[in-house]
């Protein structure tokens, strides 16, 4: 059995925290969104709402809400995960599919910890009870890296 490239991409990926200038394609973006809609979840609910952050106050303010704002700052594209209901596991397998398909595509990406949820919910104009389970930050690489330098066991 021939081994599946997709690992390559798994054992390859790092988190990014310096982007590049400039925009995502949005194509680009929307390939990012679409691993996320995709995938699984209990019972096939797709509990989430993707919410892209764009305007420069929603930003700033969404960056003095996790632990690191350089990453937000820096970033050319914000994604918040806001769950409605469902269980943390489908958070999680949507974000990992977003930060996987990016990386696929020779962008970079981190999840962000959030260290104040009121104050996230009101930058992003959210309910009080609503739950954002990530904030993801998206761009070029300042420093890009080639996934194929290594093989996928010199990566592990």
């Amino acid at each position: 059995m021939r081994p599946v490239e997709a690992y390559l991409g798994i054992v390859s990926r790092r988190e990014v925290r310096d982007y590049a200038a400039g925009p995502l394609a949005p194509e680009v973006e929307h390939r990012i969104l679409d691993a996320g809609r995709l995938a699984g979840s209990a019972k096939n609910r797709q509990p989430w709402t993707f919410v892209v952050v764009r305007e420069d106050r929603a930003v700033e303010a969404v960056a003095e809400s996790v632990f690191e704002p350089g990453n937000i700052l820096g970033a050319a594209f914000v994604v918040a995960v806001v769950m409605s209901g469902g269980a943390g596991i489908d958070a999680g397998r949507a974000v990992q599919n977003m930060l996987l398909a990016a990386h696929a595509q020779g962008v970079g990406s981190c999840p962000n910890g959030i260290h104040d949820p009121v104050g996230l919910r009101r930058a992003l104009r959210l309910d009080d009870d609503a739950k954002v389970a990530a904030v993801l930050s998206f761009g070029l690489p300042a420093r890009p890296s080639d996934p194929s330098r290594r093989s996928a066991d010199e990566w592990v």
